[in-house]
């Protein structure tokens, strides 16, 4: 089984309903390790370089909008930004956050547990890398090799 690193973001949404601990304990159970983690705010610059592969769709400023906070009361408007490291990390991952539309995510995974449609905007708590090749290009928007612990 290889060994990868995949990308984590506790959206906005997750952090205003406090639910931060929460993940991370899901991951943690999982047995993957935590090899970075940031609290952050995302400029606009950053969250459309994140989701460039949705430019040109109707939903990407949307998108854009919602990681940068802009649909949350609470002050900050900041996200928690990890990078876990494991055997088949970005599948483990994948599994235990469950399907982007929390109403189709099974009850365990956290978008199961913790997701919700409020006000017609899909609140669905983490982002999680889809695939290894994201992964990579993700990581490297996020983390300056320096902030990364390998072992």
């Amino acid at each position: 089984m290889a060994i990868e690193k995949t990308l984590i973001l506790i959206k906005p949404d997750g952090m205003e309903r406090r639910l931060a601990g929460l993940v991370i304990d899901r991951l943690e159970a999982a047995g993957l390790d935590m090899a970075a983690a940031k609290v952050t705010r995302v400029s606009e610059e950053l969250a459309r370089t994140h989701y460039d592969n949705l430019k040109g769709q109707p939903f990407c400023d949307s998108v854009v909008n919602f990681l940068r906070g802009e649909n949350n009361s609470v002050p900050g408007k900041r996200v928690i930004a990890m990078i876990y490291r494991g055997e088949n990390a970005v599948a483990e991952v994948r599994r235990i956050v469950g399907a982007t539309n929390p109403e189709k995510a099974v009850p365990g995974t956290i978008r199961g547990a913790f997701g919700r449609i409020r006000n017609g905007i899909m609140e669905n708590v983490i982002h999680a890398s889809g695939n290894l090749q994201d992964a990579e290009r993700e990581i490297k928007l996020w983390f300056r090799p320096e902030e990364i612990t390998e072992w």
